[in-house]
């Protein structure tokens, strides 16, 4: 079989192809043959060298994929041969909160990821998939699709979400949270990205190019009061903003670092306003056959910016650098 490595990170990176004996599973184990794959930023980053340092190199990337199963080993009972899946991003995260042993168990960094043709999973690592979705679409949940499910979850129905950018992530809040009957304002620096986000559903866009102090724009937006939910996917020039633009009573969720990890932010605020920050780190398994079902329950369609054959894996790569509207998704043909 063929599979994606990493063989050096940072600045002079270099990501090859090689062909490897396919694997077989053993006790407890499932064979996925893999037909999709969806990038995150994460893996842009682990690529970088601005992640960190793999556990494992050569390291094969990416967490997020879905395939059928193609054999079983000894005292696999929950599966069986031609079952529909998807990996769960951290395979030692099964249910409840999470827990020391979950770290160091996330596809990708901690774990060899899933870029490969056929991959071998715990029976427990795996979630099956509702028929209605493709392997296309069903590849943007296991990251994407589960931190925005688990950061709007909560959200009563009738208020205000802001969420920042036009991300996977953000895209999946926006549909979430407008199943629910919410208000969504969404940010930007194109416009044509807020027209397309509206499009989907957004109720106001906010051009943070146009608008620098863009929270002040959401408080014009809402009559000073402010959005009531928050997913903040910004991080370290952003997260301060977000705090301004939050209303009273209301949560920020705080699931990503694309501009860096923030410091001298002042919180008080949150205290003034009795409001919350909670942090997203994913999710777990149940968790992932949760939003698996509401999307496919609400007919939710992932948005799919760029598809890149498997053979042209670095493309994919170059495509989200590119800043897209949604996934980006490897395809096997």
């Amino acid at each position: 079989m063929k599979r994606w490595v990493i063989t050096q990170i940072g600045a002079e990176h270099k990501l090859e192809i090689e062909d490897v004996p396919t694997p077989s599973p053993g006790p407890g184990e499932v064979l996925v043959r893999l037909h999709a794959w969806s990038l995150n930023y994460r893996d842009l980053m682990i690529l970088r060298g601005e992640y960190g340092q793999p556990r494992h190199m050569p390291l094969v990337p990416l967490s997020d994929g879905a395939g059928e199963i193609v054999a079983v080993g000894k005292d696999v009972l929950t599966f069986k041969v031609g079952q529909r899946v998807i990996g769960t991003f951290f395979q030692g995260w099964l249910d409840g909160p999470i827990h020391a042993g979950a770290y160091g168990t996330d596809l990708g960094f901690g774990l060899p990821g899933v870029l490969a043709e056929y991959r071998c999973f715990p029976q427990q690592g795996v979630a099956a998939l509702p028929e209605v979705l493709s392997y296309q679409h069903a590849a943007t949940l296991p990251v994407a699709g589960l931190t925005a499910y688990n950061a709007v979850r909560d959200l009563p129905q009738g208020r205000t979400l802001l969420t920042l950018g036009t991300g996977g992530v953000s895209l999946f809040a926006l549909q979430i949270a407008k199943s629910f009957g919410n208000r969504v304002i969404i940010t930007s620096s194109s416009d044509d990205k807020l027209s397309r986000a509206k499009a989907l559903g957004a109720d106001d866009g906010v051009n943070y190019v146009t608008h620098a102090d863009w929270d002040q724009e959401v408080l014009r937006l809402t009559q000073g009061r402010g959005a009531d939910w928050i997913v903040e996917t910004g991080g370290a020039k952003t997260v301060q903003r977000s705090v301004n633009a939050l209303a009273p009573a209301g949560r920020i969720s705080l699931v990503g670092r694309l501009t860096g990890v923030a410091d001298n932010v002042n919180i008080q605020p949150l205290v003034y306003k009795a409001a919350g920050l909670r942090g997203i780190f994913v999710g777990s398994r149940i968790e992932l056959l949760e939003a698996a079902t509401f999307v496919a329950k609400h007919a939710l369609q992932p948005q799919i910016a760029a598809t890149v054959a498997f053979a042209d894996a670095p493309r994919a790569y170059d495509a989200l650098a590119a800043g897209p509207f949604g996934k980006v998704v490897i395809t096997a043909t």
